[in-house]
């Protein structure tokens, strides 16, 4: 029985991520890693001993509820802290197995005539590493993306030296069985993990949660061994894999490899302390706008993370919601790499409920620019600066970018005419077609809409 409820939730998790590789079957997805999980739990509470149930009860109860509270609580901008943080435990709970088994290998039943076997020694070296990895850098991302923590610049050659460090006390380990390596292999994989995401730059958040994603799915795949759970090597490898891949699209997105965004980071998160040079633009109010757009026969709005820090998501329905009743085409245009995790864009936009067939990929709809009235911009600022394309020197030089420059006319809604978190002064604003909206995203979108 335990077997198949393994098997069953095995299959649940599968479903679970096709469902999630899409927007129009992302809530049936959702539902099958709901029940995966259940049918996961069901599973581990048949496994054990009557004696030790209602420990396993108390801990689920425990859990389950604290989730439960902070998925109430926690508000859609803040959905790349959550996962963050979660990504976090995952390490820490594959860390704390890792010891489990290091000191009572016995229990795990992992000890031979010769002391523990070498395979279960690579699994809890790797499990220890990684998950210790996953768990300080996660902790570090959940700080950056609250805003509490900026980071430092670390040079690449200290990081060389802790990997190298770590790469050697692992094959000590599996070579001698000695548990005071383990111990500082545990310790030095927690500040290797600090000191990995401290440099990166806050434009590359979305590369980080993804690639920390996947870094928790090994973790826990490898700590699936030493317990011996096959659900936990599966749903491990799933998590690993998609994360990796997810890791991948978002660097395809940036036109920079993984390397480049986790080890040189440091280069481009300073450029965030220059100042933007201001030049001569056209700035715009509420009622400017609501003209512009009445007499506008499509337009393609354009949100970023200005959108996610003023909530803005609601009005902005609401004011595609107005053209559309003027006969206007309203599309929505979102970048890979929009927002402070994958995929946030989206998750707002159907928070408010925004058909799914009127959100465009930047490769479905970058064409479409140039034959466009209006391109409102809401926050979205790296992923439209065309120095991307222009500028050889640019940190973001490269990377493909929504090319709303080619619109008739540009709305940019921004609280000032500050960076962006790449620390890149955006071209577009002092474009003759741009016009700039300075302000709250939510309030002015709102004044528009009263205006219209």
């Amino acid at each position: 029985m335990i077997d198949i409820l393994y098997l069953i939730a095995a299959i649940c998790f599968i479903l679970a991520l096709q469902g999630l590789s899409s927007a129009e079957t992302s809530r049936a997805g959702n539902l099958f890693g709901i029940f995966g999980m259940a049918f996961a739990c069901l599973a581990v509470y048949l496994s054990i001993d009557t004696s030790d149930m209602w420990f396993v009860i108390s801990a689920i109860a425990i859990g389950g509820s604290i989730g439960v509270l902070i998925a109430k609580k926690v508000s859609m901008t803040a959905l790349p802290q959550m996962v963050a943080g979660f990504h976090s435990l995952v390490g820490l709970a594959a860390v704390l197995i890792a010891f489990a088994a290091c000191f009572a290998p016995a229990l795990f039943h992992i000890v031979g005539e010769n002391g523990i076997y070498k395979s279960s020694l690579i699994e809890m070296g790797l499990g220890a590493s990684i998950g210790a990895i996953t768990f300080t850098g996660s902790f570090i991302a959940f700080l950056k993306l609250q805003g509490t923590y900026k980071g430092h610049y670390i040079p690449l050659i200290a990081n060389a030296v802790i990997a190298v460090l770590i790469l050697g006390l692992l094959a000590s380990f599996i070579y001698t069985e000695n548990v005071q390596l383990f111990v500082v292999l545990t310790l030095l994989s927690l500040v290797f993990g600090a000191t990995l995401i401290i440099p990166i730059g806050g434009a590359d958040m979305p590369v980080v949660v993804s690639m920390l994603n996947s870094y928790s799915g090994w973790a826990a795949s490898g700590i699936g061994f030493t317990l011996q759970n096959d659900l936990l090597i599966i749903t491990g490898a799933l998590v690993g894999a998609s994360g990796a891949i997810l890791s991948y699209i978002m660097c395809k997105g940036m036109n920079r490899s993984l390397f480049d965004v986790i080890f040189t980071s440091g280069v481009y998160s300073s450029a965030s302390n220059k100042s933007a040079e201001i030049k001569p633009f056209k700035q715009g109010a509420a009622e400017d706008a609501a003209f512009i757009l009445k007499n506008a026969s499509s337009v393609i709005i354009v949100p970023g993370y200005g959108m996610a820090t003023s909530q803005a998501q609601h009005a902005l329905k609401e004011l595609g919601d107005i053209l559309k009743k003027n006969g206007t085409t309203v599309r929505y245009a979102i970048h890979p790499v929009a927002g402070r995790m994958p995929g946030h864009m989206n998750v707002l936009l159907a928070e408010a409920n925004v058909p799914y067939e009127d959100v465009f990929e930047l490769d479905e709809i970058n064409r479409d620019f140039a034959t466009c009235d209006v391109a409102y911009v809401v926050g979205a600022n790296d992923v439209t600066n065309p120095a991307a394309k222009n500028d050889p020197t640019s940190p973001i030089y490269g990377m493909p970018i929504l090319e709303v420059e080619k619109a008739k006319t540009v709305l940019f809604l921004k609280r000032s005419m500050g960076t962006g978190y790449a620390g890149v002064d955006n071209e577009l604003f002092y474009e003759q077609n741009t016009m700039m909206l300075l302000g709250d995203a939510k309030k002015m979108t709102e004044a528009i809409i009263k205006a219209m």
